[in-house]
């Protein structure tokens, strides 16, 4: 029996690939039958995905849609648009989607928004609040008014794109979580990941320019000590409501 939803890599490093994918299965509830896996740096998105999966999560990146076309790897090219076709394919109802971080400036361009870089986000745990349309949504609607959430971006949405609802906001970065239609969602803050897995994913890019290489001990002790118990509840609904 194929899984009913496909976790989708967007990183070219294995090991932080494989972290992320066992925070999902963590945060979701799910075992790997219940939630497959597909490298999208590596292999095109299958032909048959849509009728495989009855939905999709999306994963972090290095790479940023900021970044001019001629900087970008035919790799990464391919994979931006293999991941339009989900948001696409999710905008339309005919699947579900779940973008995080790197994804939230896929969906948004796709959408005819603006991705910027004039709202990044330094490395840690930052206070995310609910709109008034986020307390009665169906993913996040249960979650705490405020909450602590993981980020580490260099890049996010300008504003809400046409056609999107805000649920989650801050002052640093205005947009941290939207829904178009009922079945597409995009986060900017790291739903998955447990304070002491993000320390880890921290180390595999140590020299990615998120943080000075130098603090990483200073920003990871600050990391482990925080609180984040309300965004894997967000990935726990998604899975509750969109898993065959």
């Amino acid at each position: 029996m194929p899984a009913p939803l496909l976790y989708v890599s967007a990183r070219p490093q294995r090991d932080a690939a494989d972290a992320e994918y066992a925070s999902f299965l963590s945060g979701m509830r799910l075992g790997p039958e219940a939630l497959a896996r597909h490298d999208l740096v590596r292999e095109a998105l299958p032909a048959d995905a849509f009728e495989r999966f009855s939905g999709f999560v999306v994963g972090g990146s290095p790479f940023n849609v900021t970044d001019p076309a001629s900087a970008k790897s035919e790799a990464q090219l391919r994979l931006e648009s293999d991941l339009e076709k989900i948001a696409a394919a999710a905008a339309e109802s005919r699947t579900a989607a779940l973008f995080t971080c790197y994804g939230i400036g896929i969906v948004t361009r796709l959408l005819g928004g603006s991705v910027t870089r004039e709202h990044p986000e330094p490395t840690g745990a930052t206070e995310i609040e609910l709109t008034a349309d986020g307390r009665t949504d169906a993913l996040l609607g249960d979650l705490a008014l405020r909450f602590a959430a993981l980020t580490a971006h260099k890049e996010g949405a300008a504003d809400v794109p046409p056609g999107a609802v805000l649920l989650a906001t801050n002052d640093g970065c205005p947009v941290q979580a939207y829904r178009v239609g009922e079945r597409l969602y995009a986060t900017q803050f790291h739903p998955e990941s447990t304070p002491r897995a993000f320390t880890e994913r921290m180390a595999v890019y140590r020299d990615g320019g998120y943080f000075p290489a130098k603090d990483y001990d200073v920003i990871a002790a600050r990391v482990l000590r925080a609180s984040v118990t309300e965004p894997p509840r967000l990935l726990e609904a998604f899975a509750d409501r969109f898993a065959a």
